[in-house]
């Protein structure tokens, strides 16, 4: 709805945040992330900040990353 007119826009998309901050010196956590959503099928949009990364995935693949990333070892705080 805060798009602008005529813009391209895709909405539905979900955000999950990983709990940081996460020291830079930690490597392989986006890739575990991606590579667990992977298997499972489900594509994701990545966004890393200095502090934390973000995954989004589409709505519709939302519980079926939660329980890829569960199965994996992930766990969520359910926080919303």
């Amino acid at each position: 709805e805060d798009a602008p007119p005529g813009g391209r826009c895709e909405p539905g998309w979900r955000a999950m945040s990983l709990e940081g901050p996460i020291p830079f010196e930690t490597t392989g956590v986006l890739a575990a992330l991606a590579s667990a959503l992977g298997a499972a099928g489900v594509s994701i949009f990545a966004v890393s900040t200095f502090d934390t990364d973000y995954l989004l995935v589409r709505g519709a693949d939302a519980v079926r990353a939660e329980a890829a990333l569960v199965s994996a070892g992930f766990r969520f705080d359910g926080g919303g």
